[in-house]
């Protein structure tokens, strides 16, 4: 124990203005500073570790007395003689109170706590997700992730979430029957655990060891019909649609078409060429990725002969507003994405079983290839979906244009055999 050399407090109280001593010390290491900081005193202590000289400040006086002061020294003095810098004790002391506070304020303004899972997954979405997909995608993966994630392991810290408490997060999504809701979950937060790794959050990916645990995804293909007499009934049924002119018009449009009726649904005149029979969709409309939808091109569908008669006779209804197709409540904006499923079951069309807008593209896609024999890499590029060669460089969406162009138009001039109720036999040639 040091050997003090202060009496007491008296002795510093009776220490008055002009008084020449600059310190008074109370023997090894610890001191008092005469007026410092306004006049009043302050103490300090002295030490030397690792050959270096240091002095912390201990508060000044009277709100630290003497024998606060000697016990704040005593316990340095103790860390000095194990090997430990006193000031690196305080150092990280001070930055754990500050985490504290900042995780009690993040706590009082609804944040989660810094490195959970849900801190964690709120910067990829914001950082990664939502510069990679679409805004209504980045948006749904982030419901999903504040509806059925984070209320039961958001404010774990992410590189405690084991493999069993995440899975039991996705057994009660697969437990309402949502089993692919449940499988997009388990890849988005693997995605996040990836992210948590790369930046040095977590050590590892515990989504990983779950691609086994769940339920496999019973694919359900969109309702189509696929056989020509069958296809050739639908025509006929659409022709004699009672309903808004523009449905039918639409209604007709879609099998010779066969984009995708989100598409077809916002076609704006802006983006038809009737004179040269092409309708281009710019790229940002497109099922893409986010820098593809900005950078990439426009999909161009070669109109038929019939899909250019139809356009040409509804343009005076729509032609003097933005959409080829409006709304029924306000040309400023387009056609409900329920119209034309609606339409077709007012038709008596059973759309969870026999056929939805989305099934004419399936429709297409099928009997060309089938009952045209046209080169499946053609059909494919004029659906506008990502083709690979055999060196795994990707087809060009806009390569083809003049095949497509035969394409739409022997398409076309197909459906109306069919719609006539002719009997088309197979081509030996494919297109």
């Amino acid at each position: 124990m040091a050997k003090h050399l202060i009496p007491g407090d008296k002795t510093i109280q009776a220490i008055k203005p002009g008084d020449p001593r600059a310190r008074l010390s109370d023997g090894d290491g610890l001191y008092l500073l005469l007026f410092v900081k306004g006049g009043a005193h302050g103490w300090r202590f002295d030490y030397s570790i690792g050959g270096k000289r240091k002095t912390l400040s201990l508060g000044t006086y009277p709100d630290t007395t003497l024998a606060a002061a000697r016990i704040k020294a005593d316990e340095f003095r103790k860390l000095v003689a194990g090997g430990t810098d006193p000031s690196e004790t305080r150092k990280a002391s001070k930055a754990q109170q500050q985490a504290s506070a900042a995780a009690e304020a993040r706590e009082d303004g609804g944040l989660p706590p810094v490195n959970s899972f849900e801190a964690v997954a709120r910067e990829w979405v914001e950082v990664i997700h939502q510069a990679k997909v679409s805004p209504g995608h980045a948006a749904r993966t982030l419901i999903r992730f504040e509806q059925d994630v984070f209320p039961w392991v958001g404010r774990i810290g992410i590189g405690e979430l084991e493999a069993p408490e995440l899975l039991a997060v996705l057994r009660r999504v697969e437990s309402r029957g949502a089993i692919e809701t449940a499988h997009r979950i388990k890849d988005a937060c693997s995605q996040v655990f990836r992210f948590a790794v790369a930046s040095g959050h977590c050590k590892r990916n515990p989504a990983a060891d779950l691609r086994d645990a769940l339920k496999p995804v019973r694919t359900k293909h969109m309702a189509t019909v696929t056989d020509p007499k069958g296809v050739g009934n639908l025509l006929r049924l659409i022709d004699g649609y009672s309903g808004f002119p523009t449905t039918r018009a639409a209604l007709q449009l879609a099998p010779m078409v066969f984009q995708r009726p989100g598409n077809l649904r916002t076609m704006e005149w802006a983006e038809v060429d009737l004179d040269a029979a092409v309708w281009t969709i710019p790229a940002a409309k497109m099922k893409r990725q986010r820098d593809d939808k900005a950078n990439g091109d426009p999909h161009d569908v070669p109109l038929s002969l019939q899909a250019v008669a139809i356009l040409r006779d509804i343009h005076p209804l729509t032609g003097d507003g933005q959409y080829v197709f409006p709304s029924v409540r306000g040309g400023d904006r387009p056609m409900s994405n329920m119209t034309l499923n609606g339409a077709l079951q007012r038709m008596g069309i059973d759309t969870q079983n026999d056929l939805t807008a989305h099934g004419f593209r399936a429709m297409a896609r099928t009997m060309l290839a089938e009952r045209l024999g046209v080169k499946v890499e053609v059909i494919e590029a004029q659906l506008a979906h990502m083709v690979k060669d055999s060196l795994g460089r990707a087809y060009n969406r806009t390569q083809f244009i003049e095949q497509r162009r035969g394409l739409m138009q022997q398409w076309a001039d197909y459906l109306d055999r069919l719609r006539k109720g002719a009997d088309v036999l197979p081509f030996s040639k494919t297109a």
